[in-house]
């Protein structure tokens, strides 16, 4: 039996301007797992770090598909701990991918604090990034630190994202999210914006008017879900999970998104790629590696994905170019 694909649940409130989202990301993060594990020099992310990663994934793709915008979201922590840096990047298509540097030991009970911001200099930043650019267009970015407004070091990568939307985009958000070896999930509950209200969507919607109605129900629908354990995401499903938290509520829920309409790993890189960077070295300078190293090796700096030429593949990189028509420039 093979691994069960990833899938986005999307639902709504009936006469509320509140919304929800589940994500559960089976084979994708797997994926983005093995590709690491499989890298020769730095092996399998240690267990904090597994967990804290999923965790921005999961977000991620749900932050990505509460918005309009042709392009990438790009979530990132960078700090002063043993892991420097995390990116979690998730395209207009749900294709995402996820990385993180290490560059000293990690604790095993290691958590966002001690991972990232260990002398409090840790931030948090979520980029989107068009697709294609109009001239002069810059990418949108929001910054928070991963303190709250009484300087408390945040522990969880749920609480840093809930303090991100509130401070930068006005969003009251709840935010549930768990990671293990096969699976990375979160829950999302959102106030939806009031027409005018600038957000990270960019888009406006029409709500009744905030009256304390409204507002309680809001707090009443967060209170149920913030009461969903992390190991309950991890091993119950979708149908479970909202039918425990919110049976007394009107759902409307919308078509699961899965296969090549869901959550799906994809990474940029290829062997087509690096076979394009062995052109562009000269058959000389390719030649020097060679003798150096005896093969050429590049591995994804976001995927961890390695690629090997040893001395024949490379010989047949520049026979097949050879060979090309003339005026063509190489392999596309």
């Amino acid at each position: 039996m093979g691994v069960p694909v990833s899938e986005l649940h999307k639902f709504v409130f009936e006469g509320l301007p509140v919304r929800g989202m589940i994500v559960r990301l089976t084979d994708a993060w797997q994926e983005v797992l093995r590709r690491r594990a499989a890298n020769r020099a730095t092996g399998a992310y240690p267990l904090p770090v597994q967990t804290m990663l999923g965790e921005m994934l999961a977000a991620a793709t749900l932050m990505q598909s509460n918005i309009k915008f042709d392009g990438a979201l790009v979530l990132q922590i960078f700090g002063d701990g043993p892991v420097p840096v995390a990116v979690a990047e998730v395209g207009p298509d749900l294709g995402l991918r996820a990385a993180a540097t290490i560059k000293g030991p990690v604790s095993p009970d290691g958590d966002l604090g001690s991972l990232v911001n260990l002398n409090g200099h840790g931030r948090c930043a979520i980029t989107l990034d068009p697709r294609t650019r109009q001239p002069g267009q810059q990418a949108y970015q929001g910054v928070v630190p991963l303190t709250d407004a009484k300087h408390v070091t945040f522990t969880r990568v749920s609480e840093m994202l809930a303090h991100y939307m509130l401070q930068s985009e006005q969003l009251e958000t709840c935010l549930v999210l768990a990671a293990d070896a096969n699976l990375a999930a979160g829950l999302l509950i959102q106030r939806l914006p009031g027409q005018g209200m600038g957000n990270l969507s960019g888009s406006m919607v029409e709500r009744a008017d905030d009256g304390e109605e409204v507002e309680d129900a809001y707090h009443r629908i967060a209170l149920l879900a913030s009461s969903l354990k992390q190991e309950e995401l991890l091993t119950l499903d979708v149908d479970t999970i909202l039918r425990r938290l919110f049976w007394q509520e009107s759902l409307q829920r919308f078509e699961p998104l899965v296969g090549a309409q869901g959550p799906h790993f994809l990474c940029s890189c290829s062997r087509e790629r690096v076979t394009r960077m062995i052109l562009g070295l000269g058959q000389a300078e390719a030649a020097a590696i060679l003798a150096e190293r005896g093969d050429i090796e590049v591995t994804c700096e976001f995927c961890a994905a390695q690629y090997r030429f040893d001395a024949v593949d490379v010989a047949q990189v520049f026979t097949d170019a050879s060979q090309l028509a003339p005026g063509s420039s190489g392999p596309h």
